[in-house]
């Protein structure tokens, strides 16, 4: 089932298994068993410390155990760990083995220090970006705490499943079989969910911290180019962030990115990562900022402040909080949210597999959506509020191509139906003869662009009537010793290299910033 490459890759990774593991198989006359048992039995045969067995201990079929040998760890995958769960299965196979996690070692034993029998079930889609991060954190989970008990489970192998439990967004975390979460969550905010002090210790360590030369709040592009330039000044560069990558988490294909002529968001998110803490940066994650306190004196420290009441101090601060999706701001559309509303084509698109979807929005996003829904559902309907659609022509003529998608123009959704548990249509109004139209359907994809993070720093520095940071030629905001970049500015077009290059400015600006200030006078040395 591998290529010769991904072989390769998996045979020099599983050198580094400590302890002897099993692969343990339940399978059924299905195409997927047989699928599922050549890639165990491939996998087993790449290292001596593997074996595979089938044992039909498990309902769900094909689904397999990863268990080290003479033990009780374990994680188990029902279906089968392609595509972007890929990953997962390789880090299950290192961890059971015995290979630590590069995870904070103060997180790893408040994992450990867990009290209570806990068993996960997530559901996962192979085309979700955002599912690996969740498995993965419950994998290490069950790896390092004996009462935790995780299954990643593909929603496309068990569509019955699926229909049971109501999913209609992935990906979808059950706990003792109640629903515990929905959408991306690392290792620190299950722990939080898990531990009802976790929030006030983090509180209490983050604020302990002495005050940096740099703060940047934010960990998307311009927040990761930000730090690096900082840092590689030698001066004290933290970075608080809520989810380091922002939103290359919720970007499948990347093909603008100079120099790069394709990669994928969360793969981008994670080099950016590693380059980060290559220069030794302080980052503090799932760090939600609440407030910003201007230096009380030219010069001084300015403060920023947490949800989780944490507080930080800097010479400096770059603001880099990025955007979030738009919402269409209608009846029913919250009340629906992950019951048919989605706002992630790739993540949420095979759960509406065969069914009627629309797609709000006729920009580059929403096109692109149709195109990738157009695929795996019976029918897609694009609604676009203007009178033309704004897409690259590209784009368009491929929309056009596809028999399965009608295209509305001039059309504005005022209202989302459902049935009480999911959604069954929607309303759209023809803006040229004002007419209301039901339109029955399964699923909702929204998008309409994006909403600058800048809530909390109202009435603190200038924002623009969109609610984007004001900022000068060199990242300046209207607060001394506050610079801004990225999504949440009033830097016009939104990519991901013109954020990275905004960081820099902002961090250089900074910097020339702090060397420009007067120093404080030393008191005379006594006699």
């Amino acid at each position: 089932m591998l290529d010769a490459n991904l072989s390769a890759q998996l045979k020099a990774y599983l050198e580094k298994v400590t302890h002897p593991i099993e692969l343990l198989a339940s399978l059924d006359d299905s195409a997927k068993s047989a699928e599922l048992a050549e890639l165990l039995q491939e996998i087993a045969g790449f290292s001596p410390s593997v074996s595979y067995a089938r044992t039909d201990d498990d309902a769900r079929r094909p689904s397999f155990l990863i268990r080290r040998i003479g033990t009780d760890v374990s994680v188990r995958f029902a279906g089968i760990p392609m595509g972007h769960e890929f990953t997962s299965l390789v880090l299950a196979l290192l961890q059971v083995g015995g290979h630590p996690s590069r995870e904070a070692q103060d997180l790893i034993e408040q994992v450990q220090a867990l009290d209570g029998d806990f068993h996960f079930e997530t559901y996962f889609s192979l085309s979700c970006q955002n599912c690996p991060d969740v498995v993965q954190a419950l994998n290490l989970m069950s790896v390092l705490n004996p009462r935790i008990r995780h299954t990643a489970i593909d929603g496309g192998v068990f569509p019955a499943e699926v229909e049971a439990r109501k999913i209609m967004a992935v990906p979808t975390v059950f706990l003792n079989g109640e629903s515990f979460g929905q959408g991306r969550m690392d290792l620190a905010q299950i722990v939080s969910k898990l531990d009802s002090n976790a929030d006030a210790r983090a509180a209490e360590k983050l604020s302990a911290k002495a005050p940096f030369d740099v703060l940047v709040v934010g960990g998307g592009p311009a927040g990761s180019a930000a730090a690096i330039y900082s840092a590689r000044k030698g001066i004290a560069t933290g970075v608080a962030a809520e989810r380091f990558g922002g939103q290359l988490n919720d970007t499948m294909g990347i093909e603008n990115f100079i120099s790069v002529s394709y990669t994928e968001g969360p793969k981008l998110a994670g080099q950016l990562e590693a380059h980060v803490r290559e220069n030794g940066v302080d980052i503090m994650s799932a760090q939600r900022a609440a407030q910003l306190i201007p230096a009380p004196t030219p010069g001084g420290l300015v403060e920023v402040r947490f949800e989780n009441g944490a507080s930080l101090k800097s010479r400096t601060v770059i603001l880099s909080t990025g955007a979030r999706w738009r919402q269409m701001g209608v009846p029913g559309e919250d009340q629906y949210r992950n019951k048919g509303v989605a706002y992630c084509p790739h993540c949420d698109g095979p759960l509406f597999k065969g069914k009627r979807v629309a797609v709000i929005g006729g920009g580059n996003s929403g096109v692109e959506a149709a195109i990738d829904l157009a695929g795996i559902v019976a029918h897609v309907t694009l609604i676009e509020y203007d009178r033309q659609l704004r897409a690259d022509a590209v784009l368009q003529a491929k929309l056009r191509s596809l028999a399965n998608v009608t295209i509305l123009t001039s059309a504005e959704t005022t209202e989302v139906e459902g049935n009480g548990e999911r959604v069954t249509g929607l309303v759209w109004r023809n803006r040229t003869t004002e007419e209301l139209n039901p339109l029955p359907l399964e699923g909702i994809f929204v998008q309409i662009g994006l909403v600058p993070n800048t809530e909390w720093l109202k009435g603190t520095l200038a924002l623009s009537r969109h609610g984007e940071i004001e900022v000068n030629a060199r990242g300046e905001t209207s607060v001394p010793g506050v610079f801004a970049a990225g999504d949440c500015t009033t830097v016009p077009y939104k990519q991901i290299v013109i954020a990275m290059g905004e960081g820099s400015k902002a961090s250089l600006s900074a910097f020339d910033y702090m060397i420009r200030l007067p120093q404080p006078i030393e008191e005379p040395i006594a006699a």
